[in-house]
């Protein structure tokens, strides 16, 4: 019996091999090394299967080894994914999913938040970009692979899951308790600012954005706009077409927007805009953070290497590799780094990020800050002052200020006005406030820079 099962085995061994070795005949990369490792794959198998202690599946040998395989590359960004896993990579560029609203990679070997989603429980939590999430409900997260951490932070809208945040500038870790919401993916938000300047928030790249991004341009033109903001703070990216399509809008035709390189000849390609975009004729200016990252500094670098605009902000995070989503014949895939992006001028910002031309840093939230902040989130004063001011004043916040400090909740003016804005768009989404200049120092300078170049343009 012992024997028919080695057999069957071995056969099995054999077919990955060929399968492997018809593979790597079709990329013309056939060699003597390549045959002996197959080889010795298949015994190493055949011996796990036979004569480890207790039973293992085939199907938990194989998918171990191709994880394996994959974590040997050192790339956080290549993965194995199971078929439930491979599923869920495609819900985020379409539709919603229950969640914290946080982006989440591998960096310096630990588990790290790429950026939270605005308005996600995350978000309201205080979660930064650039925090290390060291603890998953009081398990640490060492060796913990991003489809794990992914699959244990997402669970059902309601439930609550505590992680342990170690942020650069704090000394102890702390814990914060989030309960997991529907996050819905909208991309664009867009409205008309001081002096006829138009806003556009993008939060994701997604298979909508371009044509939301396109409404966006054509709705706020009607609306007399004659300089731009795109906001890409806290942007973790997306879909690589999706961002060389929004560019396509704001180029001139056939100018250079990304380039990427690969191994094999047919991933070397250069993507140009196709057409005249729809706004060409005034300044840009881009937002920027560490939280903006791929898609969004694809974006970020057509507009600065094309002299098209100023990026102002912090420097981004730095992630310019391409993955492709390979699937296998069981529904598993694999999310495989193909290629480097490089930005017009010739430069790769993997691992480097992109540095704004102007440097503007947004007043750092403490500890105590978000303690307090939850203090306020789990009070009524919020959903009471958003119900008796459908629009407020500066007195109303500052009256509001008082009435917290006497019930022992401290927090400025700013961080107040923020918790405010977002209860009232919660309240009414047909109202939302997409931005605010008097909580926003970074919205605020893009802003008087593009009045006074307008001045200075027409004196």
């Amino acid at each position: 019996m012992i024997f028919r099962l080695r057999n069957v085995l071995w056969f099995l061994a054999l077919a990955i091999i060929i399968s492997m070795s018809v593979d790597a005949n079709s990329q013309g990369q056939e060699s003597p090394e390549l045959y002996d490792g197959l080889r010795l794959f298949g015994k190493a198998f055949s011996m796990i299967h036979t004569q480890y202690v207790e039973e293992i599946p085939a199907k938990t040998l194989v998918y171990g080894a191709i994880d394996g395989m994959l974590k040997s590359l050192g790339d956080a960004h290549t993965r194995f994914l199971t078929p439930e896993l491979f599923k869920e990579m495609k819900v985020e560029t379409e539709g919603s999913f229950s969640g914290l609203g946080i982006v989440i990679g591998i960096k310096q070997d630990t588990l790290t938040v790429i950026s939270p989603i605005e308005g996600t429980p995350a978000d309201l939590a205080g979660i930064k970009a650039g925090d290390y999430i060291i603890e998953i409900d009081g398990t640490s997260t060492k060796n913990l692979s991003l489809p794990e951490a992914v699959q244990k932070l997402r669970g059902p809208q309601g439930s609550q899951v505590v992680i342990t945040i170690k942020r650069d500038g704090i000394e102890e870790p702390f814990k914060v308790t989030l309960t997991r919401a529907i996050i819905e993916v909208h991309s664009v938000k867009s409205d008309i600012i001081q002096q006829n300047i138009g806003y556009i928030r993008i939060t994701n790249f997604t298979q909508k954005t371009p044509k939301e991004f396109e409404d966006a341009l054509v709705k706020l033109e009607k609306k007399g706009m004659k300089n731009l903001i795109i906001d890409l703070r806290n942007d973790p990216g997306g879909l690589l077409e999706s961002a060389i399509d929004v560019t396509n809008n704001l180029l001139a035709k056939n100018s250079l927007i990304v380039s990427i390189a690969g191994r094999q000849k047919e991933m070397n390609r250069e993507f140009r805009t196709t057409g005249n975009g729809l706004y060409l004729d005034n300044q840009i200016i881009v937002l920027l953070n560490e939280g903006s990252a791929s898609a969004s500094e694809i974006l970020a670098g057509a507009i600065k290497d094309n002299k098209r605009g100023l990026l102002l902000g912090v420097k981004s995070y730095g992630k310019g590799s391409v993955q492709t989503l390979l699937p296998l014949p069981d529904g598993s895939g694999i999310a495989l780094t193909t290629a480097k992006y490089f930005t017009p001028s010739g430069v790769c910002i993997h691992g480097k990020g992109i540095v704004p031309d102007v440097i503007v840093e947004m007043p750092e939230i403490t500890p105590r800050d978000q303690e307090m902040w939850r203090k306020l989130e789990d009070s009524s004063y919020l959903k009471e002052f958003a119900k008796e001011h459908p629009a407020y004043t500066d007195e109303d916040i500052k009256k509001l200020q008082g009435s917290l400090v006497k019930n022992g909740i401290e927090l400025s003016e700013m961080i107040i006005r923020r918790a405010v804005n977002i209860e009232t768009s919660r309240r009414n989404v047909d109202k939302e406030i997409v931005c605010d200049l008097k909580c926003d120092p970074q919205l605020q300078r893009a802003v008087d820079i593009l009045i006074a170049t307008e001045i200075l343009q027409h004196k």
